[in-house]
């Protein structure tokens, strides 16, 4: 169907406030309704995006609707009709954004529902050139009544295949976890299935959502679909994915909350009630203990390893500095719930092959003004294992900071660079050979514990010669390594070393 025939529909009483006449043919492929302020990830492209303008206001307006309509344009969106309830008309900002990104607009009155709408797009499209729609009839109102409802997505593949015989269908997440089946589906084992689509049983259909990461991207997946039509499974994955559509705002909200607790515990000394009630819109007990982990780059592969190590029990959200941390409530026992996540880490780093996903846990905090600690651990550990490894997928526990190395690896890597020149100095010119020689003879000296025999063992030297290169090391450094407080000095340097 066409913008033009939702405009010529007299029953919707749709007011056009701005749309060129060639913009009136264009295909609409579907339809969404969102109050997201950035609606680019819940938009695919040629929908109908219909908005009540919850995330508009008069302060800022200008800037709220150009973001609201970038994105929009971004996302490839048929046209905008926007509600007339919540502000008893369609703000002229928006209009005028509307004009400077060609994005058709339309006013919605405020007696009519976006459910009517909805449905007469549904409608017009079940007679357009994709031919009528694989699902029964009753079984498409009856999907259609259960998404209205908010449903969960097990009620909704319970609904899909009824008329079906209701055969074994999973809603698997990207490292293979299963969000949903239907009722009589066997539990599929947690560490295999994920490689179930991929070994050559069932079937499997993407659920496609416009602008989904590698993380949030589902799977319709059928160990034994029999003589189910194609047409039939994607329809079904159409509906998945209006329902992961339509929670992207509650999504937003539980991100937006775990993110305010995080900028409090980030900051230090929080008002205490404050910290609480941040806690409790977190959904997390106010008193403890806690598990703490950061990850970085993408937080929606934490989001996918906290659902697996404590799902409904854990926020989720963004430091201010744009790292993503996870909170976990940690129960009394002496279990760790971070503990498996080293195990099922290369699973979730898989789901984004392409960049490497490291991730730090620090120790429990007993109670909430713990959490200052055990995220300054988490954060030092995250920095520690990217810095070791940048290009491989990782989990470090800052208990494992045992040693001066480990330790060191958490630093900056342009701190460490700096101090290495600083106490190092001209030994570290590379091309020197001079140079190069001392510096070897100062690491196997005190790699020996300053030991001036097993050294000169070590470097096939005698003695005396390792005794005249050791004086000139402390004579270029200015340190003297008889003492231990110099010796450290320059191991660490040694260990700060940029390669």
């Amino acid at each position: 169907m066409h913008i033009a025939h939702l405009l010529r529909d007299e029953s919707l009483g749709l007011r056009p406030l701005w749309c060129e006449d060639t913009m009136l043919g264009r295909e609409i492929s579907g339809v969404t309704a969102t109050d997201l302020a950035d609606p680019a990830r819940s938009v695919r492209p040629g929908e109908l995006v219909l908005s009540g303008l919850l995330w508009w206001t008069p302060d800022d307006g200008p800037a709220k609707a150009e973001r609201f309509v970038s994105a929009l344009r971004t996302a490839g969106a048929a046209a905008l009709l926007a509600g007339e309830k919540t502000h008893g008309g369609v703000p002229d900002d928006l209009v005028h954004a509307c004009r400077r990104y060609a994005v058709p607009v339309a006013a919605v009155p405020a007696h009519v529902m976006f459910r009517t709408i909805t449905d007469s797009v549904r409608l017009r499209r079940r007679g357009g050139p994709g031919g009528p729609p694989a699902l029964p009839e009753p079984a498409r109102e009856r999907l259609d009544r259960l998404l209205a409802e908010g449903a969960d997505p097990a009620a909704l593949l319970d609904a899909a295949f009824a008329h079906l015989g209701r055969p074994a269908a999973y809603l698997l997440t990207a490292s293979g976890r299963t969000l949903a089946a239907t009722t009589d589906a066997v539990r599929l084992p947690m560490d295999g299935s994920m490689d179930l689509p991929m070994d050559g049983t069932g079937v499997t259909v993407p659920v496609d959502v416009a602008g989904a990461g590698p993380y949030e991207r589902l799977r319709l997946y059928l160990p034994e679909p029999a003589d189910i039509p194609p047409r039939v499974l994607r329809e079904i994955a159409e509906v998945l994915a209006t329902w992961q559509r339509s929670g992207a705002g509650h999504r937003a909200a539980t991100y937006e909350a775990a993110s305010a607790l995080g900028a409090l515990v980030a900051g230090g000394a929080a008002d205490p009630f404050a910290l609480r009630a941040a806690l409790l819109a977190c959904g997390l007990p106010p008193q403890g203990p806690y598990e703490v982990i950061t990850a970085a780059p993408d937080r929606w592969a934490l989001a996918e390893a906290v659902a697996r190590l404590r799902p409904g029990g854990a926020a989720v959200g963004a430091l201010p500095d744009g790292t993503a941390f996870a909170v976990l409530a940690a129960g009394q026992r002496a279990e760790s719930a971070t503990e498996p996540l080293a195990a099922i880490w290369p699973r979730i780093a898989a789901g984004d092959p392409s960049r490497p996903q490291h991730a730090g846990t620090g120790p429990r905090a007993d109670g909430p003004e713990d959490l200052n600690g055990a995220l300054s651990q988490a954060r030092y550990a995250l920095a520690s294992g990217r810095n070791a490894a940048p290009d491989t997928s990782s989990v470090t526990d800052a208990a494992s900071f045992t040693g001066l190395a480990a330790l060191l690896t958490g630093v900056p890597e342009e701190v460490r660079a700096a101090y290495s020149h600083t106490v190092l100095g001209p030994l570290l010119a590379a091309d020197n050979a001079s140079s190069a020689v001392l510096l070897q003879t100062l690491e196997t000296f005190l790699a020996r514990d300053g030991s001036w025999a097993r050294a000169a063992e070590e470097l096939h030297l005698h003695v005396n010669t390792v005794h005249y290169r050791i004086g000139r090391v402390e004579q270029i450094t200015g340190r003297d390594l008889s003492r231990l407080d110099d010796r450290l000095d320059l191991r660490a340097a040694l260990l700060c070393r940029v390669r």
